[in-house]
């Protein structure tokens, strides 16, 4: 009898013995991916269900036994639903490691420069791995463009708070570094001012010089005469404006037309980025109060009407010479 049970124990202890070592081949090989995949656990899925998923999605063979080595280890309780992606031969072992600390796949999004709140809210509401609608009204100049990075599930509602909070501290920053003798009343003027630069050129080195020019002719009393002013006020009104300006949209009246009104529109345009906010609190000394486009990316500058209708003829000069499409 006791022969018979030393016999068994040894039986017992060399099956568990190959288990273990299978176990630990197991843990350790390559898995049977072939290529990058991702896999989605929704919010609410637990350890049972991601195992089983992974299965599935052919990431992990034998679910029975990567769910008894989680157990063992003590992974299982600390598996995160999420977005995952494994690259091809993943083993099991970096799989319940990428699980369990909750190493999901981190999306970005990149707000342009000089948008409107529609057309972010637009850019949001198409981003498929987002949540949530968009509610509530946003006023024109409150977003601050930039790169965000979120991950599957997270709500668009809190892209547009941290494009609020940014814009905040952005702003109370950069007016505190302000140049002085600005004629810019609060941090909402000096918004404004912003969000012409940024629809006036996309060029960096031209945004101050840019925002000088309107400051020039603020002090002067003169009219700003800023194109994106008027397409912006009649877009209000009636609708995106799909089409070039007319001569004619120069008499629309809008409060936000600058060929009309002396002054600043009565908000901003668009939201503006750091570097167009920036080059409105800061502007270089200059005498330039006019600008027009070269026809080839970038302005020509002039302090004066002679000046600046020299370069409007180089202008129209570049326009007619390039090959028609």
């Amino acid at each position: 009898m006791l022969r018979r049970l030393r016999i068994i124990l040894a039986a017992l202890l060399l099956a568990a013995g190959l288990l273990a070592a299978y176990g630990y081949h197991y843990y350790n090989a390559p898995g049977p991916l072939t290529q990058e995949t991702t896999v989605l656990f929704p919010r609410g899925k637990g350890f049972q269900a991601i195992v089983d998923g992974m299965e599935e999605a052919g990431v992990i063979r034998h679910a029975l036994l990567f769910k008894a080595i989680a157990v063992i280890l003590g992974d299982a309780r600390q598996f995160k639903a999420g977005e995952y992606r494994f690259s091809p031969a993943i083993s099991p072992k970096l799989v319940m490691d990428m699980i369990a600390k909750g190493r999901v796949v981190v999306h970005k999004i990149t707000i342009p420069e000089g948008l409107t709140v529609r057309e972010i809210t637009e850019l949001l509401r198409a981003e498929p791995a987002l949540e949530g609608d968009i509610s509530g009204i946003f006023e024109e100049g409150s977003l601050l463009p930039d790169t965000f990075h979120y991950v599957y599930g997270d709500a668009r509602s809190d892209i547009i708070a941290r494009m609020r909070e940014s814009m905040k501290t952005t702003l109370a920053e950069l007016w505190e570094k302000r140049q002085e003798g600005l004629p810019l009343e609060s941090p909402q003027q000096a918004l404004i001012l912003a969000s012409l630069v940024e629809k006036e050129t996309g060029i960096d080195a031209e945004r101050p010089r840019v925002a000088a020019v309107f400051v020039n002719r603020l002090r002067k009393g003169m009219k700003l005469q800023c194109d994106p002013t008027v397409a912006y006020g009649i877009a209000r009104d009636k609708g995106p404006l799909n089409r070039p300006l007319h001569s004619a949209d120069l008499k629309y009246d809008s409060p936000y037309n600058t060929y009309l009104y002396v002054g600043l529109p009565p908000g901003p345009i668009a939201n503006p980025g750091r570097k167009s906010i920036a080059a409105a609190l800061n502007p270089p000394q200059t005498d330039d109060l006019y600008f027009v486009a070269t026809g080839n990316g970038g302005h020509n500058f002039s302090p004066t009407l002679d000046g600046h209708n020299k370069n409007v003829r180089e202008y129209r000069k570049a326009r007619t010479k390039k090959p028609k499409r």
